[in-house]
């Protein structure tokens, strides 16, 4: 692994373990935070990520990382490895998608 990659995922790492240990303060990962992320490889994907562990856009009522209210919500994305959003298996026949989806969504 290059010297780029470590430091990359590195500045990764502190930025998820900064965002988990802020839950309660659940603000939008800045540009920079997103970019990191992209750099590092991964993608957002949409309806992937489990009640509270979402990492943004978890739809109107809500303010961001970690406030998605059920399994799988189709308005709330995560990041995931680049080019698997489509490819990771979920129960009852939900799919990923790199685009918000109008399933799981709470009332």
């Amino acid at each position: 692994m290059s010297t780029k990659n470590i430091v990359g995922a590195a500045y990764l790492a502190s930025v998820v373990t900064a965002a988990l240990a802020s839950g309660a303060a659940a603000a939008p990962l800045s540009e920079a935070e997103v970019k990191a992320a992209m750099d590092a490889g991964k993608e957002k994907c949409y309806g992937v990520a489990l009640a509270g562990q979402n990492d943004c856009a978890a739809g109107p009522g809500t303010t961001c990382a970690g406030t998605s209210k059920v399994d799988y919500q189709g308005n709330a994305w995560k990041f995931v490895d680049g080019g698997t959003c489509t490819t990771v298996e979920l129960p009852g026949d939900r799919m990923g998608s790199p685009d918000p989806l109008d399933r799981d969504i709470p009332s």
